[in-house]
């Protein structure tokens, strides 16, 4: 085994797990497929396959009337309409979370900000994938500007009433899960703006 196998996950090691070559049997722009030959806590050696994601960023974009701006985005991976906050990932951007949040909100909605305050992260599916996703909140939103939209993305913008926005989160209106941990976490800082 390397050195460098054994230095890049010193805490599995501790717990028993030791990694003898990593492959990338799948590589795209946003992510790519790592496939790791490790020896389990249990001793046997099998493959460990994840996806390693570029990180991305949710917008929770509230307008000086209370309102959350909602996107309704077509999504060819469901073949349907879905309810979302503005979203960008880190594939083609290198700056930090706020900067890619000021980024997106005028790419997908138009929308710019003076009052940005970043929220914090979280990790959507341990036993799959690596990303970190990042939660940022955009208060006194003006939708002032003219999209810039990629050409995949086939977004209607929709402001809705605070109370509304979380309750589509919650119901699972919002089938997004991103969009939706993204509103409820930013609750306790919007909920007094409804």
């Amino acid at each position: 085994m390397s050195d460098r196998c054994a230095e890049e996950k010193p805490n599995s090691r501790a717990y028993g797990w030791e990694r003898f070559e990593t492959t990338y049997p799948f590589t795209y722009r946003m992510f790519r497929i790592r496939q790791d030959r490790v020896r389990w806590p249990d001793g046997h050696v099998a493959p460990y396959a994840y996806v390693e994601a570029s990180g991305a960023v949710w917008v929770v974009p509230v307008t000086a009337d209370g309102h959350v701006v909602l996107i309704r985005q077509f999504r060819y991976t469901l073949d349907e309409w879905s309810w979302e906050v503005p979203a960008g990932g880190f594939h083609d951007f290198a700056g930090d979370p706020l900067e890619l949040a000021r980024r997106e909100l005028a790419e997908e909605v138009g929308g710019v900000s003076d009052d940005w305050h970043y929220v914090g992260s979280f990790r959507p599916g341990v036993s799959l994938f690596d990303e970190i996703c990042h939660v940022v909140l955009a208060r006194n939103v003006r939708l002032t500007e003219t999209p810039q939209r990629e050409a995949a993305e086939i977004i209607e913008v929709h402001p809705a009433p605070i109370s509304r926005a979380l309750e589509m989160a919650r119901s699972g209106e919002m089938v997004d899960g991103h969009s939706a941990l993204a509103l409820l976490r930013c609750e306790p800082l919007i909920r007094p703006l409804s």
